[in-house]
């Protein structure tokens, strides 16, 4: 089946179809000058013919005035006729008719049996006037147009064709360098990235933008990459506690026990905060994720501390405010100093032997908070690792103690997006360290 000639067109390639469209430009410029040069080739003879014939009939003129002898050169032929177009000076009567004559009189150039005449009215020595005439054979006159002609038409099929072979050649150097970069691209390794070339060119500028959508794939991929692990991560901690619940619920139906009822309806709520918590928890990330980012303020972190110490159930460690200054404004939304104070102190309050420690240190460009505990301590190897979603350094422990995994990873989205920084290293006591940097917000 043959494609329309738009599809066929399409499917050529860029340098045939720059070739062809320059070579039928090209054609079409150099076939109007062709015509043009055609219709202006037989004026030109005539004009050319023209001249001659007046170059010679000027001294005839004279001549005759002057009442002398003429001189005849070829291929100029120079006759003396009298008003009547007769003859003058002896010879034989040229083909012209009456009105031919009247025009030559008049000055104006005829053509007449493949000649071309000209004339002038003279009077002579005695008072008669005379017609002198001009004339020059035209033979080979339409040849030359015709064939000058068809050269012209040879000579623009030839031009047209010059062009289209230095297209060719001119686009093949002019794409080269996208061959090489199209080889470059099919061998180029995961995560590396074009070199740019040295002149600051087109190819460059496509190698930047080649480079910045590699970027962005990449991008996309780490999200997609992120979102299905998170996915997975969150299938696999919710099944925990709903299976618990599920099983815990289907104990107390079966066995109709009051003082078991009481005992299963407890793990029952203990499991649904743990499950509460998660889900907050995975809410808040995915706002996090989606860029939900509420207007930063100034902070004042000193009593937000406070506040956040006040907040530990009962039976928590001793918890003591270590503090230089009366206030630090850190510049940051309320909601999220809070959710980062609550979370570090929880994650103590699970490690900690007897003792926690929050020092608030500030300068004119940071605030820093750092939670001190005397627990067991995160070894080098989990440090980096800490702040990554579900992960736990000791599961079991985790567990018990209700944790989900998120609060630290929380803790690390919400400073992060602000343009803070989140470290853990070791305490003086031997426990965990986590310091907290939000940038200095102004004092309200």
């Amino acid at each position: 089946m043959t494609g329309s000639p738009s599809s066929w067109w399409s499917r050529r390639s860029l340098q045939v179809r720059i070739t062809v469209l320059a070579a039928a430009i090209t054609l079409g410029c150099l076939l109007g000058l062709a015509a043009l040069a055609a219709n202006k080739l037989d004026p030109l003879l005539t004009d050319s013919v023209d001249k001659e014939l007046s170059a010679a009939l000027v001294p005839a003129a004279g001549a005759v005035s002057a009442g002398t002898s003429l001189t005849s050169a070829d291929p100029v032929l120079v006759r003396v006729l009298d008003i009547a177009g007769n003859p003058a000076d002896g010879q034989a009567r040229p083909k012209l008719t009456g009105h031919e004559i009247s025009q030559l009189k008049a000055g104006v150039p005829v053509q007449s049996d493949g000649s071309r005449w000209r004339g002038q009215v003279v009077s002579t020595p005695n008072g008669s006037q005379r017609l002198v005439v001009a004339g020059a054979g035209l033979v080979g006159f339409a040849a030359a147009v015709h064939y000058g002609g068809l050269w012209l038409v040879v000579v623009a099929l030839v031009g047209a064709l010059v062009a289209g072979l230095a297209t060719w050649l001119v686009v093949r150097l002019a794409l080269r360098p996208v061959a090489r970069m199209r080889g470059l691209v099919r061998a180029l390794p995961p995560g590396s990235r074009l070199p740019l070339p040295t002149s600051h060119d087109e190819m460059r500028a496509l190698a930047e933008e080649f480079n910045a959508l590699l970027e962005r794939q990449e991008e996309v991929e780490e999200v997609s990459q992120r979102l299905r692990r998170f996915t997975g991560d969150a299938a696999h901690e919710l099944r925990s506690p709903v299976a618990s619940i599920r099983v815990q619920a289907e104990v107390a139906v079966t066995n109709p026990d009051p003082e078991l009822s009481q005992e299963t309806l407890s793990d029952i709520l203990e499991e649904s905060e743990r499950l509460s918590g998660l889900l907050d928890g995975l809410l808040a990330l995915a706002r996090s994720d989606a860029g939900e980012v509420p207007p930063a303020e100034p902070v004042e972190v000193v009593s937000e501390v406070r506040a956040a110490v006040r907040r530990l159930p009962s039976g928590a460690p001793d918890t003591r405010v270590s503090s230089g200054v009366a206030q630090a404004w850190a510049s940051a939304a309320h909601q999220e100093v809070e959710l980062v104070l609550d979370n570090l102190l929880r994650n103590a309050c699970r490690y900690a032997s007897g003792q926690i420690v929050v020092s608030v240190l500030a300068s004119r460009s940071k605030v820093r908070v750092v939670v001190d505990d005397d627990g067991p301590g995160i070894a080098p190897e989990h440090r980096s690792k800490v702040f990554d979603r579900f992960y736990r350094v000791s599961d079991d422990r985790a567990r018990s103690s209700g944790g989900t995994g998120l609060g630290l990873a929380m803790v690390a989205e919400t400073v992060r997006r602000r343009g803070g920084q989140v470290r853990v290293g070791e305490s003086p006591d031997g426990g965990a360290r986590f310091e907290v940097t939000w940038r200095a917000g102004a004092d309200r």
